[in-house]
């Protein structure tokens, strides 16, 4: 009887855990899928609204896909399938199988939004069309990359050709796109290149803000004798977490005892910065502080703000 109760307890705990899984991979794909649709909806009006009306382009294999339009009046719908599956086979081979298959959900997506949806083109003035086209298409680029997916294939190219050379990503992307805006200048004027350069700019940027999070976090590394009432402070009055490291300080004589001390680790947003430097003064005014960038977190104790 016994045996046979922690049997049913087992099967019991295996089955709670797998639909533990199971709600996490539906929440997960959920979530994606609706960062991809809002993605391929923005990069749709960028495109539609602003882009495509006045001839411009953009850089990338989005701006591939323009120059082409313009050049020889193939539908841009078809062209940003073809331009991008290249860069979608190096993804299969080198990011993953479901990576490949939600970019081309994405692209299709973004192919038959940009042939069906009559977005109305919104102003005629070339510098907010540079900036808003830009911000637009950065936004739907970046929502689309947040949830797994690409709706422009440059970057998998410049990864791949960054482990083939000595260059960076960044510099692969540069050329990449130097090249495009020069067939651009030539083919269409350097007034449309240059503007082509600023919506390329802006779209990076919103790309930035969209995947690292307007947010900005600090990790903070405090070194202090007081370590455990700063800890007490980060934790009680600031209601943030911490995490503890044992280390010991560096600065002594050869073959001496070197001297322990505990190492707190707290990230914190940049709106708190000044508050929690003047709580650590307090305490230990000589503390050593040392502030790193964070890109974004999840989890812990982090007030996000949404973005607006």
């Amino acid at each position: 009887m016994q045996s046979k109760k922690k049997h049913k307890d087992t099967d019991g705990a295996k089955m709670a855990k797998e639909v533990d899984l199971l709600k996490v991979n539906i929440t997960h794909t959920v979530g994606n899928a609706i960062f991809i649709l809002i993605g391929v909806v923005s990069a749709g009006f960028g495109l539609k609204g602003f882009l495509l009306p006045n001839s411009f382009i953009d850089g990338g294999a989005m701006g591939i896909s323009l120059l082409i339009s313009e050049i020889t009046f193939v539908p841009l719908s078809i062209l940003i399938i073809v331009v991008n599956l290249p860069f979608l086979f190096v993804g299969y081979s080198q990011i993953g199988k479901q990576f490949a298959l939600k970019s081309i959900i994405a692209i299709i997506g973004l192919a038959l939004i940009v042939h069906f949806i009559p977005y109305p083109i919104i102003t005629s003035d070339k510098l907010l069309i540079a900036v808003f086209g830009g911000f637009f298409l950065g936004a739907g680029i970046g929502m689309s990359i947040r949830g797994g997916a690409v709706i422009d294939g440059t970057e998998v190219l410049a990864i791949y050709l960054s482990k083939k050379t000595g260059l960076t990503i960044g510099d692969i992307i540069l050329i990449f796109n130097i090249i495009i805006f020069s067939f651009g200048a030539y083919i269409l004027s350097i007034e449309i290149a240059l503007y082509a350069i600023l919506t390329y700019l802006v779209a990076s940027k919103t790309i930035d803000y969209v995947i690292e999070g307007i947010e900005e976090y600090t990790g903070i590394t405090i070194i202090s004798d007081y370590s455990e009432s700063i800890r007490l402070m980060i934790t009680e009055k600031l209601r943030r977490g911490v995490t503890i490291y044992s280390g010991k300080g560096g600065f002594g004589k050869r073959d001496g005892t070197l001297k322990k001390v505990d190492i707190i680790y707290t990230v914190v947003t940049r709106l708190e910065i000044a508050s929690l430097k003047s709580e650590i003064d307090k305490i230990d005014p000589g503390a050593f502080i040392i502030m790193n960038s964070v890109k974004d977190t999840k989890g812990g104790m982090i007030k996000k703000r949404p973005l607006k």
